[in-house]
């Protein structure tokens, strides 16, 4: 698929559910492209202790990118945000639910090409999914390695950071990369956030995924 072909993903398209998770229920946006889809990406949020939930912007931009691409995308509040039951657990408990959320997927759509993203923790949290289902694609964004204990990750992860992003310094980043030979996508000028520059997140994570 092109970029002059990429889906736009409109609100009809969008499905509120209620999955159920290890703490209880887990307050799920699902937006489906319909036949052909590509895959399932399942998609992370940043800490919810500051603020992070599904409709974080670059959450947000992520799942719009990856369902022009034909993804069916998932896109979960952790444990204790919004309505979703049980409290923040560190990552731990976090693992859980995105776990549920695949069983989930993969028992309503079929055996699809999982894509795992995430933003900030939630890009920690994908980390450690990652070492318990077998995904096609890791999207990693602003990683936050210098707070959370980030796992080792497959060779053909993608992982895009802000040149000046100041939750997480570039170079904890390539401090963690580094041992992997994993290289790093880095947006000049960009921070934690990308305020300005969603657009060439976007075009960097379409490149990769096309």
């Amino acid at each position: 698929m092109t970029a002059t072909e990429l889906r736009p993903m409109p609100p009809s398209t969008l499905e509120r559910l209620v999955i159920d998770g290890p703490a209880g229920a887990l307050e799920t946006d699902l937006n489906d492209p319909g036949l052909p889809r590509r895959g399932i990406a399942l998609i992370a949020h940043p800490n919810p202790v500051q603020g992070g939930s599904k409709d974080n912007k670059v959450v947000t931009t992520l799942a719009k990118t990856l369902f022009g691409l034909g993804y069916v995308v998932i896109r979960p509040n952790f444990r204790g945000v919004g309505s979703s039951a049980g409290v923040f657990d560190q990552g731990t408990g976090e693992t859980d639910d995105l776990v549920a959320v695949i069983r989930y997927a993969k028992g309503r759509f079929g055996e699809l090409p999982l894509l795992l993203a995430g933003f900030s923790f939630g890009a920690f949290v994908q980390t450690r999914v990652a070492q318990q289902v077998t995904a096609e694609r890791l999207v990693l964004v602003g990683p936050a390695v210098n707070r959370f204990p980030a796992a080792t990750v497959p060779a053909n992860t993608l992982v895009v950071h802000g040149e000046h992003d100041e939750v997480v310094p570039l170079a904890a980043v390539l401090d963690w990369a580094r041992p992997q030979h994993l290289p790093l996508v880095v947006v000049p000028g960009g921070e934690h956030f990308f305020h300005g520059r969603l657009h060439l997140l976007a075009q960097i994570v379409r490149a990769h995924c096309v």
